[in-house]
């Protein structure tokens, strides 16, 4: 995949470009992003460029949003009312496409979601010079007297790729489906621990793969969404069940939780993430869930079910403690019924008959696992833990899947 990046002249943008210590941002039609990569060169300048603002990166951001909202007022109301948990995302947004700078076909994978993930925030591609210009503004700021011209001509032509495969892909997707579902809650079992799976009903067809994830908004907090895995294949009647944990202080998993009845109507975005079956190019799989982890990897294992049971699957269950082991019972009973399926759990830090020990040091004693694609899903330290004695084992590290860590590494416009 190669780009070329057209920047038109600065009287085509929309937007008025106040004076900036960068050079205007345009972007370029999206079909043109073809011809000419980022060069070594330019790719080093963005990154050193990066290494120069990262201790001041929170106070970046903070500085990008400021400016943003005060020279474009007009993009405000697309955003939450606090923007904490926000300026973290952009941050891990931007570091993601800086370490994807030097892979062109994984940064216009990862750009591409982006570009669709944004229709449900009202992105157009208007919008795009504006945050171009203070990006670039911000990071003059705080990279100071280290900020030079061919810096700035770097990162204006890595952000024009970015801006292009995003508007590209969200004009592609918005052709075949609609930008957010609204959805009835149908059904809703409260299963202790914090614990609530919550089955919903889109209004429209939902078209979704298992394994993938969801953005979910609740109608008590408008324009704060948070991803959730459906536990299941897609169904015959169109239904979606999330197992949600509440997160203390989290607002939207708290309020499916604890307040959510049947009837509530949520707002699905677009389906994402590539921890699919298709990716799969071994018949013996190994998943790994711990806590709701269990979600995709359960709808995985339906999957396969629905498929007549062309895999065998080894399934391992990890938790702390015996009572935390979610879902066991319930992928006991469909082992019963599935031949090909293999259910174990790990428990850590409690004695109780079975396995004893973390998820990384069963797996270990029950390796090799290198004829085998992986899943894994659960808390990141234990998805990092799993990957590595994996690959030490001799796993192919491209048979591994499982979803961005801080899933999914999004920002806003």
């Amino acid at each position: 995949m190669k780009f070329r990046i057209k920047r038109p002249d600065s009287s085509t943008s929309p937007f008025p470009h106040p004076e900036a210590p960068a050079p205007d941002v345009h972007t370029a039609a999206p079909e043109a992003a073809a011809d000419a990569p980022l060069s070594a060169y330019e790719i080093e300048l963005i990154r050193t460029s990066v290494s120069v603002v990262e201790p001041l990166a929170e106070e970046m951001t903070v500085y990008f949003y400021a400016i943003l909202f005060a020279r474009f007022p007009e993009v405000r109301p697309m955003f939450p009312p606090g923007m904490d948990a926000q300026r973290g995302r952009l941050l891990r947004a931007l570091l993601r496409i800086v370490d994807l700078v030097d892979d062109p076909e994984s940064l216009v994978r990862f750009c591409g979601h982006l570009g669709r993930d944004h229709r449900k925030f009202g992105t157009l591609p208007a919008h795009f010079p504006a945050v171009g210009e203070c990006l670039l503004a911000s990071l003059a700021r705080y990279a100071g007297p280290a900020w030079t011209q061919e810096i700035a001509a770097a990162w204006a032509k890595a952000y024009g790729v970015v801006a292009d495969v995003m508007i590209s892909a969200a004009e592609q997707d918005a052709r075949v489906r609609p930008a957010v579902w609204s959805a009835t809650v149908v059904h809703l079992l409260r299963r202790g621990h914090g614990i609530a799976e919550v089955t919903v009903r889109p209004h429209l067809p939902y078209a979704y793969a298992a394994g993938q994830y969801v953005s979910v908004e609740t109608p008590w907090y408008p324009r704060q969404w948070r991803y959730y895995s459906p536990a299941n294949a897609p169904r015959e009647d169109g239904t979606l069940t999330f197992h949600i944990r509440a997160v203390p202080g989290g607002t939207v998993s708290e309020a499916l939780v604890h307040r959510a009845v049947v009837g509530d109507v949520l707002q699905l975005g677009a389906p994402m993430g590539d921890m699919v079956l298709e990716a799969a190019a071994f018949d013996d799989l190994l998943c790994v869930a711990g806590g709701t982890g269990l979600a995709p990897i359960r709808a995985l294992v339906e999957e396969v079910a629905r498929r007549g049971g062309r895999h065998q699957v080894d399934l391992f269950l990890g938790a702390r403690t015996g009572a935390q082991l979610y879902g066991v019972d319930d992928m006991l009973r469909m082992s019963q019924r599935h031949h090909w399926l293999t259910i174990r759990g790990a428990v850590s830090h409690e004695y109780v008959p079975g396995l004893r020990g973390s998820l990384p040091q069963v797996l270990a004693e029950y390796g090799p696992w290198y004829q085998h694609d992986v899943y894994l899903s659960g808390p990141v330290p234990m998805v990092v833990s799993a990957r590595e004695t994996l690959t030490l084992g001799g796993t192919p590290p491209d048979r591994i899947h499982h979803d961005p860590f801080e899933t999914p590494v999004l920002a806003r416009p």
